[in-house]
């Protein structure tokens, strides 16, 4: 099982989210983000930057950050990333529709792009279908895994642009089960936590 260390600044939704039992099993450390130049992520596979976290924090410890990704690490960003924390990544804002699911013949507009990855063998896409906030253009060659139809990805794994996987998402299934709302977000750690663990990323 790979080793997974979460940055961590304390948040009630990361408390709830990564010490929650049958997610802690996944979860070998938090790592509390202010004192993370005193930490040795190479004691680590993979390293999640969580959602809603203190964005400046990450940006002044991102060489750090770098350096794990660069050593062959998987990295997983989640959630919104206007910030050009990895390169190429081709951000763009969306509006985020909360209540699309109220309207008459909504659809979210979700669609696998790689139905055949091993992510799906542990999720279904309802299990990823809640709301997003922005959209990814990566310029390098990567496997997007959800796209919004006609649009950009929302969920899409690197191996070309470092030496290392970065998995990056706009999703942000911790911050909303940790705040106690968006049933799809506990389905979604339910199988994503465990392919990150075992899985073929």
């Amino acid at each position: 099982m790979r080793k997974i260390a979460v940055l961590y600044t304390g948040s009630s939704h990361q408390h709830r989210s990564f010490t929650e039992p049958k997610y802690r099993q996944y979860i070998a450390d938090l790592l509390y983000l202010p004192k993370l130049a005193e930490i040795d992520l190479h004691a680590y596979d993979v390293l999640i930057i969580p959602s809603q976290i203190h964005q400046g924090l990450v940006t002044r410890h991102l060489p750090q950050i770098h350096e794990f990704l660069n050593s062959g690490n998987v990295v997983v960003a989640l959630g919104a990333q206007p910030n050009d924390w990895f390169s190429g990544h081709n951000w763009e804002h969306r509006p985020t529709n909360f209540w699309w699911w109220l309207e008459p013949g909504a659809k979210s507009g979700l669609v696998m792009s790689s139905p055949s990855h091993d992510l799906f063998s542990h999720i279904q896409l309802e299990d990823a279908t809640w709301h997003y906030h922005g959209v990814f253009f990566p310029e390098q060659k990567v496997e997007s895994l959800i796209d919004i139809e006609q649009d950009g990805s929302i969920f899409y794994v690197d191996k070309q642009s470092t030496p290392g996987t970065l998995v990056v998402t706009t999703l942000d299934p911790e911050y909303h089960y940790g705040s106690y709302f968006m049933p799809a977000t506990e389905r979604f750690l339910d199988g994503f936590l465990p392919w990150l663990a075992t899985g073929r990323i």
